[in-house]
């Protein structure tokens, strides 16, 4: 079918509107619950900088251990902010959106959209238009 025939229907949590940045501790990273493993090889130049920043960072505790000539590792016991700690989100508590647009991955030849502001709505609407479609191509 065309698709001018067709309704997409999605459930979306915005980043900006739905999650906020996080601490180790409230995402529950792995790294701050159980500590990790920093493994640095000093003949490379990004090797160089890895290992200045880690001995000139005050804001976590870890042991140095030499590997070889070239390879050191330092490893952070639990409760260390782990260095993707600026990745973390977390839900705000905002339900989510339910959201219909008209056509499909093709594009939305109709332009319509509609958001719905209870998921019972949303499923209805999306029940019924199935139902539409499957008595469109049982006429044929």
């Amino acid at each position: 079918m065309a698709p001018q025939y067709y309704k997409s229907y999605s459930i979306r949590s915005p980043l900006a509107t739905h999650w906020r940045p996080a601490t180790c501790e409230e995402y529950e990273c792995d790294e701050y619950l159980f500590g990790f493993e920093l493994i640095i090889d000093l003949s490379t130049e990004l090797g160089q900088r890895q290992y200045h920043y880690v001995t000139h960072d005050t804001s976590r505790r870890c042991t140095e251990e030499r590997l070889s000539l070239t390879m050191t590792r330092f490893t952070y016991l639990p409760g260390n902010q782990c260095f993707k700690f600026g990745d973390h989100r977390v839900p705000v508590g905002r339900p989510s959106l339910y959201v219909c647009t008209g056509g499909d991955w093709r594009g939305n030849p109709r332009g319509e959209n509609a958001r719905f502001h209870r998921s019972a709505d949303w499923l209805d609407d999306f029940a019924n238009h199935q139902i539409r479609l499957a008595e469109t191509v049982q006429r044929g």
